[in-house]
């Protein structure tokens, strides 16, 4: 009976209506036609661009740390906001208080703001800069060079630090007849370096003239007196 069964069944496999056994493919070449057909372009159309990728990492990235930082402050992201704002107020009260940083050094060494030149040197880098049409920066070197040049002459101690008014006023006790024009070389210079003007050629000829007149200007010398 098993055998005739047997014989049965075997027949009845090779019958033209008889159901087809599965097809099987095995897991390794089945992955890699997934992965060929996955890879075409038509299914990656509606994709993030890379640029979007990178903003998307970077928000994360973000609220991560924004994340890190509320859990380990009191008071959670209230707290983390009101450390913040404590912060920005104290940078900006420093900031009121001292000022710019460049505003700072500008003012600490007002007139020179290098190291020692003569007053050739000064008178030099003018009439280059003057040639060159650069007059704001010929006003600046020949005003250095009519303070540096009453330096050498010690008509002026020198001393780190002065400022052009400062300078003119000094030199005036020596030279009276040309205070008013020493004051007004000063103001150019500090318009000019510190008040955002411009210079042009006139007022670097004005510069130049008081610079050659003042080195052939015998000082007015003061003394104790008997």
């Amino acid at each position: 009976m098993m055998s005739t069964g047997g014989l049965i069944t075997r027949t009845a496999a090779l019958l033209p209506g008889a159901e087809t056994p599965p097809v099987t493919t095995p897991r390794t070449p089945a992955q890699e036609a997934a992965e060929r057909e996955l890879s075409k372009p038509v299914y990656h159309e509606n994709d993030p661009s890379l640029v979007d990728r990178a903003l998307r990492a970077f928000f994360d990235w973000l609220d991560d740390l924004f994340g890190a930082a509320s859990a380990a402050t009191p008071g959670g992201a209230v707290g983390l906001v009101a450390v913040l704002l404590v912060v920005v107020l104290a940078v900006a009260a420093l900031w009121w208080r001292l000022g710019s940083p460049r505003r700072t050094a500008a003012s600490a060494n007002a007139l020179f703001d290098d190291g020692v030149r003569s007053a050739a040197d000064h008178r030099t880098a003018a009439e280059a800069h003057a040639a060159a049409g650069r007059w704001t920066q010929a006003v600046q070197e020949r005003m250095r060079a009519v303070v540096r040049s009453l330096e050498e002459r010690t008509l002026l101690d020198p001393r780190p630090g002065r400022t052009a008014d400062e300078a003119a006023a000094e030199a005036a006790l020596s030279l009276p007849d040309h205070a008013a024009d020493l004051r007004a070389a000063a103001r150019t210079f500090d318009d000019v370096t510190y008040g955002g003007r411009t210079a042009g050629p006139d007022a670097y000829a004005r510069l130049r003239t008081l610079d050659l007149a003042l080195d052939r200007t015998k000082p007015l010398l003061t003394g104790p007196t008997a």
